[in-house]
């Protein structure tokens, strides 16, 4: 038994459709869980504290007040950029229409490429 064969008893079309259903349901509660963390209150006055020390640093390094305000605003939207895109993928990884459609190309795929092992086999036979 070679290698591609002993992948196909290993994982079969219903074991992948299984975990890719698992993955599909469990993204969501992490990026949830993600969210909860990067958003509490405690991240918050740490997120703070790390804009007052970068623009204290900026400041005792010499730069005038003005670059140092608009290089900490730019600092802080990288954070802000972030939770943003978290929140996003939060929203639509738990959506049910996008599970639906990920275990529907999923099953698609499946097919596909159970037909063309069909196919590689009756070929081999003949």
């Amino acid at each position: 038994m070679d290698d591609d064969e002993k992948r196909k008893e290993k994982y079969g079309p219903e074991e992948i459709k299984e975990l890719l259903s698992a993955v599909s349901t469990e993204v969501p509660g992490m990026i949830k869980s993600i969210l909860s963390s990067v958003f509490s209150e405690e991240a918050g006055k740490n997120m703070g504290k790390a804009a007052a020390a970068y623009f204290k640093e900026l400041k005792d390094g010499g730069l005038p007040e003005q670059v140092a305000v608009k290089m900490t605003e730019d600092y802080m939207k990288t954070f802000t950029s972030l939770g943003d895109m978290l929140r996003s993928a939060g929203r639509h990884g738990g959506d049910y229409e996008l599970r639906e459609h990920i275990e529907k190309k999923v099953g698609e795929r499946i097919r596909e490429k159970t037909q063309r092992d069909e196919e590689k086999d009756k070929e081999e036979e003949e």
